[in-house]
């Protein structure tokens, strides 16, 4: 996963289960460097970015992905665009819902799915001389 920066949040809306955040997709951001010379688009590694570590901040999940949904891309992102990037959560099922929108037109959507198992202790993996048991 990139680790790209978070864009201008000019409102954000906070529940229990769900948050809303409207961003501004500024033109002066690195994102639309080479993304495409024709015409300058939000790339969809961003977008995902962008839902995955603003919902774990939000919901307390590692980054940890272990799988994507339905993700699906349905209008191009483009430079000075605002956009409200809606997250909601199923913590029975580990998953965040996420969808760029604005009013009727949809963006993005897609399902994360986080890895909750618990990590491995490294150290019983290797034997006595350092050698992993693989």
């Amino acid at each position: 996963m990139i680790k790209s920066s978070f864009p201008p949040i000019l409102h954000s809306d906070i529940g229990v289960d769900n948050i809303e955040l409207r961003l501004l997709v500024a033109a002066d951001l690195e994102y639309f460097n080479g993304h495409f010379p024709e015409q300058a688009v939000l790339p969809g590694v961003t977008q995902l970015d962008w839902a995955v570590r603003l919902g774990c901040q939000h919901f307390g999940y590692s980054e940890a992905v272990a799988n994507l949904e339905v993700l699906k891309f349905q209008q191009l992102i483009l430079p000075g665009q605002e956009v409200t990037l809606s997250i909601s959560n199923n913590a029975a099922k580990a998953k965040l819902t996420f969808a760029y929108s604005d009013g009727d037109n949809r963006y993005a959507s897609g399902r994360i799915a986080f890895d909750t198992s618990p990590l491995v202790n490294q150290s019983s993996d290797v034997n006595n001389n350092g050698a992993s048991q693989c």
